[in-house]
């Protein structure tokens, strides 16, 4: 997911929150019947509740309307000519899953309202009507649906909190998460596991020269680059300011080395924006390579054996790959 997608989708579940005590006021409902006299008092009842009705007078007109304008609620009769209200019903499913249909029925045929429940309905009523019982069970309905909305949105902010906001890429508590997750999963399968930890080369004086916009777009480039060179369930995540880890699964130092070196190349060749301004004048990276379970046998001691061969391949010069042990 892009930043503006998670910001427009951000925006979205913060617009669309409610509290149970609100009145609803923008909720639209659209009453499916052939009487006539039955719609008018459904709208009377319904618009003094605040919400927006809509009338259909057969079942036909409802799906039109429906795959032009979206309804919390369809309102139907089941019993109607030319399309009926289960017709009514699958066809509003098929157009917006999300759509809540409440069918209406008489006493005769709560066996058929039954049954729509069955195909998706979300609840019934019998005729002759009840006026507060129309009005609970569409409070009632709506009220499930605002719960709904809640937990989704719970789900989301759940999702992206484990990401960082600026690369997208998994973010430095979610990094220690997987790790911990990979490294026993390592240990129960025998399994190797390697660990990268990148650092950019001069980012300090990227950022300083060129302004820290500058330097929070070099940052996606990279995790562009990390994303595409990697193998699909290798972990990448941002684990500091200008730093970057590769939790590679399954992998020694051997076949992590040849990623690395894969990573390096691709960054040397890549285009950066006032890169020109840099004292190598290229944007490069330098990495540290460890791996499971020579370099460590915990999370642990292998994230100190690669921030010790950062610091030392750091030490020699730019643009290096330092390998844990082969000094």
């Amino acid at each position: 997911m892009d930043k503006d997608s998670l910001n427009g989708a951000e925006s979205s579940a913060k617009e669309n929150k409610k509290t149970e005590d609100e009145k609803p006021a923008t909720e639209k409902i659209l009453i499916v019947d052939d009487e006539e006299i039955l719609r008018n008092m459904l709208t009377d009842v319904l618009s003094e509740e605040g919400y927006q009705i809509s009338q259909a007078s057969n079942g036909e007109e409802a799906v039109k309307m429906l795959k032009e304008d979206y309804y919390e609620i369809v309102l139907t009769d089941i019993m109607m000519p030319g399309l009926d209200g289960i017709g009514v019903l699958k066809a509003a499913k098929e157009i917006e899953p999300g759509n809540d249909v409440i069918v209406m029925t008489g006493y005769a045929s709560v066996e058929t309202a039954v049954e729509s429940i069955r195909l998706g309905a979300s609840d019934y009523i019998t005729k002759p009507f009840n006026i507060d019982q129309i009005k609970i069970v569409i409070a009632r309905t709506l009220q499930r649906r605002v719960l709904e909305r809640k937990v989704q949105e719970g789900e989301f902010y759940k999702e992206i909190s484990k990401i960082d906001t600026i690369t997208h890429l998994f973010n430095h508590k979610t990094f220690h998460q997987l790790l911990e997750v990979e490294i026993s999963r390592a240990k129960r399968h025998n399994k190797p596991l390697s660990l990268l930890i990148l650092d950019i080369d001069n980012f300090t004086t990227y950022n300083e020269t060129n302004g820290y916009p500058m330097g929070d777009f070099v940052l996606k480039q990279l995790a562009t680059i990390l994303t595409n060179s990697c193998r699909n369930h290798d972990l990448i995540a941002r684990y500091g300011r200008d730093e970057f880890a590769v939790i590679i699964p399954g992998q020694g130092k051997e076949e992590a080395a040849l990623i690395a070196r894969r990573f390096k190349k691709i960054i040397e060749e890549s285009k950066f924006d006032k890169e020109e301004l840099l004292p190598e004048k290229c944007l490069t990276i330098s990495m540290g390579l460890v791996a499971f379970p020579e370099d460590g046998n915990n999370k642990r001691e292998l994230l100190e054996r690669a921030e010790d061969t950062l610091k030392k391949t750091k030490s020699k010069g730019v643009n290096q790959l330092g390998i844990c042990g082969s000094d």
